[in-house]
């Protein structure tokens, strides 16, 4: 059997926080789960995305400690209609309060792309294409 690619997983200091900011990039999750420890959502296609907080990943792994902020535990990309989306979520978010990295350009390999910070440091960037083709 070939392993399959099923959950991306995000360790974070601030379940409320984290879950607020990816609700503005549009998943769905319930209000109610900001207390607890352990969150999981479906995305489209069948990947799910989890968040475990610091004290649940410690439960299993005492010596466990978070890398320096900015370091990026992960990195998460996310896909938007058209390059003008790219622009309005980051602006948004930015308006919002969470930290913008770089600022929407037109990159060289085709796509209009922008980076963000999430509310642990994790690098989470939005892209679209230039052009339909």
């Amino acid at each position: 059997m070939t392993p399959r690619f099923d959950l991306i997983g995000i360790v974070t200091s601030d379940m409320a926080a984290s879950l607020a900011f990816y609700r503005r990039l549009g998943l769905d999750i319930p209000a109610d789960a900001d207390g607890e420890p352990h969150v999981e959502a479906q995305l489209p296609g069948g990947l799910r995305i989890a968040w475990d907080s610091e004290a649940t990943v410690r439960s299993f792994a005492p010596e466990w400690e978070p890398g320096p902020r900015g370091a990026g535990r992960i990195g998460l990309a996310f896909l938007c209609d058209g390059p003008a989306d790219v622009d309005k979520v980051y602006a948004a978010l930015t308006g919002a309060g969470y930290e913008g990295r770089t600022a929407p350009w037109d990159a060289a390999w085709g796509q209009r792309y922008a980076v963000l910070g999430d509310p642990d440091g994790n690098g989470v960037d939005l892209f679209a294409p230039l052009t339909g083709g």
